[in-house]
């Protein structure tokens, strides 16, 4: 079924090539801390995306009573994009070693929990997904009544989506890694005010626009 495929795969570019804050965290937390930072960051938003999809597949009810507390959804995660950029803005020093080279400390399992988990929910908070997710489900829901086996089309088509997602995901983890060489602590200090300022901005945004314009996406 080459259509689903081909569908699946403009989703997928879609979603990966979207500017949003999840793409300064992935960069951040892979350049502050390390590829297996960024990998278990990575691997947590993966699994809130399939999460989602399957509500939004097998579960409609329930997706649509999340839609309607949006505001406290939007509250909760712009809530903590803000807190994160505050933190990573005024707090996140850089490590650094006896050769004042950028050092990567030693994390426990805590640790790579803690990374798995803000990936996690820096993604499901976030309503700009949810939005996505309802509409894009909907619209291959109905195209999928037109195939064979309409579950299997779709089956294939979100398939298709986060599997190049997440390829696209580890990518940015890698780039990070070859970028974090190449970096001295004083460039990394620049770079966490930015992707502070940029998570702050974000957060704002993100809260306004729910606040201003989310009974007209009910």
């Amino acid at each position: 079924m080459i259509a689903p495929l081909i569908k699946g795969l403009v989703l997928g570019v879609l979603l990966a090539i979207s500017v949003g804050p999840i793409i300064f965290a992935i960069l951040k937390q892979s350049i502050n801390n390390g590829h297996k930072a960024g990998y278990l960051f990575v691997a947590g938003v993966s699994a809130s995306d399939i999460l989602l999809v399957v509500v939004c597949n097998f579960f409609t009810s329930l997706f649509a009573a999340a839609l309607n507390h949006q505001v406290i959804i939007a509250v909760t995660g712009s809530t903590l994009l803000v807190g994160i950029g505050i933190y990573t803005l005024f707090f996140k020093k850089v490590n650094t070693d006896a050769g004042n080279n950028i050092a990567i400390k030693e994390y426990g399992h805590w640790h790579f929990l803690a990374f798995f988990l803000s990936g996690f929910f820096m993604n499901i908070l976030n309503p700009a997904v949810f939005i996505f997710w309802i509409v894009w489900t909907t619209a291959i829901t109905a195209d999928a009544q037109t195939a064979t086996h309409p579950l299997e089309y779709r089956a294939i088509v979100f398939i298709t989506c986060l599997a190049f997602v997440l390829f696209t995901d580890i990518l940015k983890v890698k780039l990070a890694g070859k970028l974090r060489s190449k970096l001295t602590p004083k460039i990394l200090n620049t770079i966490n005010k930015i992707s502070g300022i940029i998570l702050i901005g974000f957060g704002v945004a993100l809260c306004w626009g729910i606040l201003a314009y989310g009974d007209k996406i009910k």
